[in-house]
């Protein structure tokens, strides 16, 4: 079992990652990240993250094309609004898109405020939506090779792959296409897309369980090791209970929504920013983890502290999601699509 633990945090075999909402992909000097969460590889270029950071609202953007930048902005300010996005994003004629040209707090302040005044919708499924941005999985070494396959290596597009010095890794970017979001359950379920078969069939990928496991059955998550985006840990948790969950999301744009369904209540170590990450059982006879569920939400308990309440909050439980609930949708989906 130990051999097998390893596996799940080394660079060259776990199927951890993360994904990343990304402007400019091609644009080097201009590329911007954001949006970051954890996900996990399950075979064939399918990859399971949340779905709760699809519908956040961005609050404004990085670049957008002229005539989205037109038609949908311009076109529904009044003057002083014009003005002001005419000033902070920059028209480049030769890709034909506005980026963003100020780090004023004001301006930014102002931004987002005439975005709001225009209902203009910034939630991340939506930048998708338009191509505003495009969600790719971060694959990081800490050599210059792919999986340390120099002919693999080569056939990834040059802008692709780049050195971050700062972070002593090299970071490959694999485009993905969002195929489904089940929000009730907080599951999203990925597609790496324009991609080389041979650099999907690189990637190492968790099997998946769907059974639903048991109190006190204990689950092991792979997540980013506590104080660090680039190392992972393993941890032991352990199931302390079911729940039929009912939790309401806020979303301005599209309309509250209702995140319910089974869950499990995990205790463990938990750290803020491994959502997507997964949760695997152990199989003694074939000596192998089996991805079972994702982790969902912090499970707080409130503390009296002086003999008060408000906001003592101490977050000692994870709220997951089982694969379960997805079952079949998710093999309907990834048959008819393989």
């Amino acid at each position: 079992m130990k051999d097998k633990i390893l596996e799940l945090i080394n660079e060259q075999q776990s199927p951890l990652f993360r994904v990343m909402s990304v402007y400019n992909e091609n644009e080097p000097i201009k590329r911007q990240f954001a949006n970051n969460i954890c996900a996990f590889h399950i075979g064939n270029g399918y990859v399971l993250s949340v779905a709760h950071n699809l519908r956040p609202e961005a609050q404004f953007f990085s670049s957008i094309s002229e005539e989205d930048f037109q038609s949908d902005i311009i076109s529904n300010c009044d003057a002083t609004g014009q003005q002001l996005f005419n000033r902070c994003y920059i028209l480049n004629e030769q890709t034909n898109k506005r980026y963003i040209n100020t780090q004023d707090k004001d301006d930014m302040k102002l931004l987002i405020k005439n975005l709001k005044q225009i209902n203009y919708d910034t939630r991340w499924v939506t930048f998708y939506e338009k191509g505003i941005c495009k969600p790719f999985l971060i694959i990081q070494f800490k050599n210059d090779q792919f999986y340390n396959d120099a002919a693999i290596t080569a056939t990834f597009p040059p802008n692709n792959l780049f050195s971050e010095p700062n972070l002593g890794r090299y970071t490959f970017l694999v485009g993905l296409e969002l195929v489904q979001s089940y929000y009730a359950e907080d599951i999203a379920l990925y597609k790496i897309t324009n991609t080389n078969q041979e650099i999907i069939a690189k990637i190492p990928f968790a099997n998946v369980s769907y059974e639903m496991t048991e109190i006190d059955k204990s689950l092991y998550c792979i997540q980013s090791s506590p104080n660090s985006s680039l190392g992972r840990m393993v941890n032991e948790s352990r199931i302390e209970g079911i729940l039929n969950h009912h939790a309401i999301q806020l979303d301005r744009i599209g309309g509250n929504y209702i995140r319910e369904g089974l869950r499990y209540l995990l205790k463990g170590y938990f750290r803020f920013g491994s959502s997507g990450a997964p949760y695997f059982i152990y199989d003694i006879e074939s000596n192998s983890f089996k991805v079972n569920a994702i982790q969902s939400e912090a499970g707080p308990i409130q503390l009296s502290i002086n003999n008060k309440l408000d906001g003592n909050f101490q977050y000692v439980n994870a709220i997951a999601s089982p694969l379960k609930n997805v079952e079949e949708r998710l093999m309907n989906i990834m048959e008819q699509t393989s």
